[in-house]
Order: C-alpha cells, then structure tokens, then sequence
C-alpha cells in the first residue's frame, strides 16, 4: 500500500518529467508546422493587360418553332431539357381542319379537270366545223378562249391542291437542329394560332458570350482581330475565345457595338442566359499577382502572410486589384513588393504564427 507521502512523491516526479516532454512536444510541433507551410517567392512579371466588359453566353445555333396553321395542340413529345435530334417529330397539331382542306383541294381539281375535258370536246368540234364552213372564225376563237381558260382552271386547283397539302405537312413540327429543348412554351390541348410560339431548341455544341462595348472602348482595344478571354463566374473557370466578331454596325439607341465572343467547341457546364464576363487583351504591363488562394478574407480586411526568412509568417494588409486569368491570381496594387516570400495556404500560416508567438 502506498501511503500519502509516497504517492505525493510520485506526482512530483511524473510532473517534473512530463513538462519537459510537454514543452519540447509544443516547440517540435510548431517548427514542424512552419516547416510545411507552402511558400511562393513574388516576383513581378509581364502579364497580358485586359479590359473587361459585361456580356451573357447565347447559342450560336437556336431556333424557337411557332406554329404555321392554326389547330388544337393533339401531341406533344418532348420537354425543356431533353436532348432531340435533326427530324424528329416534337409536336403534333391537329390536322382535322387542313386534311378539310386537302379533300376541298382534290374536289377542285377534279372538277377543273372535268370543264377542260368538256372545253377540249367543244373545241374540237367547232374546228370541225370551222373547216367545213358551218361555224365563223369567232366561234372558233371563243372556243379556243374557252378551252384555254379550262387549262388555266386546272393549274390553278392543282396549284391549291399543293398548298393545302403543305399545310398538313405543317402540323408535324420537327426539330430543325440536333440539341436541347430550351423552353416549352405550350401545353398539350392548348390551341394554336399562325405565329404562336410552341418550342425553343439550342445546340450546346456551339456559344458564344455576347458584350456591347462603347465605340470608344472599342477603339482603344486597337486594331483587328481582337483576342479575349472568358470568365464564367458560376462555373468558376476561364476558357480562351475562339473567335472574336465585332458587328459592323452600332445601336442607335445606346451607341455601343455588339461583340460576339465564341467558346470552344464542347464548351460544357454553361447554357444560354448564363452570366459571363469578357476579358478583351490590350497588351502587357509589369505587375505583382498572387494566388487567390494564398488571400485571407476576413470582414473587410484582405492580407497575406509574409515569411520572414527565418521560418516565421507575419500578416500583412494588400489592395488589391483585378483578377488576372484562369490560374495567374489577383493583382496586388499595394502592400507587397517583389522578392518577398508569401504563404500559399494561410490557415496553416496563421497556425504557425500564432504558435510562434506563444511565450
């Protein structure tokens, strides 16, 4: 058994041992965590100056489908979102009324037919008798007048007869382009007029960002052809343009120039409507940039941490200001200067400095 005397020098001699190990433990982890802190040397370098400007991505390739007869919506395949084909049927209108129509067509020309049949009879026997000396000229003439209006009656019952059954072929409405249904804009049982909207069909395979920028902005941007890069804010990436086309006309009313900026093909992740920003390059300048990842936000403060060479981090406030590229960072326009070192990831950075400053 061991009585209190021993077990209070028990307790003495484990304290006197573990605050040694204790303190030693705490100065290896902190030199440790200084030690992995990644770091990047700042040095400023030539990058591509731009100009930005506001701009929305649209489809190269759209088409909204309206209805070209007049009928009750009877069919309707497809819904926004779903992926079509070049040909296929999207929607049925009912063909009731032009098959009517078509019928009232046939009637036509088969009556027509019938007078030229009956005009042709007439002719051949006035010319009959016109030889013979029964008939004068003029009969002959009026019949031949007769005959000929006969034929123009039938080319032009033949002629209804195709436009009528065009307009069946107008209540199967196709998909023009292979792609995506942007909007359904009918309801099956809904009634369409000549000129109602029914569909709208896109080809995300092919779009573009589309920015009006100032006559004098665009002056400034110097000559043709122009090269830009595209920010897409909600997908949080950058993509080079394609093809930068600037319309060779302004709006009257605001004065500005439409610019078509055209993503690479297979562009994914972004659909039409989409908010982009369109970087227009305009040369290079010297300038101090760090990653974004390296930035520390807290409230309204923004600052880095800076090495000391001596396996410390200090913080430091910047002014920043834009964004430079997909993968080049912000530029700094204030509180660093080149050759100093930064922390790349500023937790692990604010771990080390405060564990340094610890007595």
């Amino acid at each position: 058994m061991l009585d209190h005397r021993n077990y209070k020098n028990i307790l003495i001699f484990m304290t006197k041992l573990t605050v040694p190990l204790l303190l030693s433990a705490l100065l290896c982890s902190a030199t440790l965590a200084r030690a992995e802190v990644p770091t990047l040397l700042i040095e400023a370098r030539p990058i591509s100056f731009s100009q930005p400007a506001e701009a929305t991505v649209e489809a190269v390739r759209q088409a909204t489908l309206a209805a070209q007869v007049a009928g009750r919506v009877v069919e309707l395949n497809v819904d926004a979102g779903d992926r079509v084909t070049r040909g296929d049927v999207l929607l049925r209108i009912d063909a009731a009324e032009a098959s009517q129509a078509v019928a009232g067509a046939e009637a036509g020309v088969a009556q027509a037919e019938a007078g030229r049949i009956k005009a042709r009879s007439d002719y051949e026997r006035t010319r009959s008798l016109f030889e013979r000396k029964f008939v004068s000229k003029s009969a002959l003439d009026q019949a031949r007048a007769a005959l000929d209006a006969a034929d123009a009656q039938v080319r032009s019952a033949q002629a209804g007869r195709g436009q009528a059954s065009t307009v069946v072929g107008y209540t199967r409405v196709v998909s023009p382009l292979t792609g995506v249904v942007a909007a359904r804009h009918v309801e099956a049982g809904e009634m369409a007029q000549p000129g109602t909207q029914l569909l709208t069909v896109y080809d995300p395979a092919a779009l573009r960002a589309v920015a009006d920028v100032s006559q004098q902005r665009l002056t400034a941007l110097g000559k043709l052809p122009l090269r830009a890069s595209v920010e897409l804010p909600d997908a949080g990436r950058w993509v080079e343009a394609a093809t930068v086309t600037v319309l060779p006309a302004a709006d009257e009313r605001t004065h500005t120039v439409q610019v078509r900026v055209d993503l690479p093909a297979g562009t994914s992740g972004v659909v039409p409507g989409s908010y982009a920003r369109v970087h227009f390059l305009s040369g290079e300048r010297t300038r101090l940039v760090v990653p974004a990842t390296a930035i520390l936000r807290r409230g309204e403060l923004t600052a880095v941490y800076v090495a000391d060479g001596q396996g410390n981090f200090s913080l430091r406030q910047l002014r920043l200001g834009e964004s430079v590229g997909s993968a080049e960072g912000i530029e700094v326009l204030a509180g660093l200067r080149s050759g100093e070192t930064i922390a790349l990831d500023p937790v692990q950075a604010g771990i080390a400095a405060s564990t340094a400053s610890r007595p």
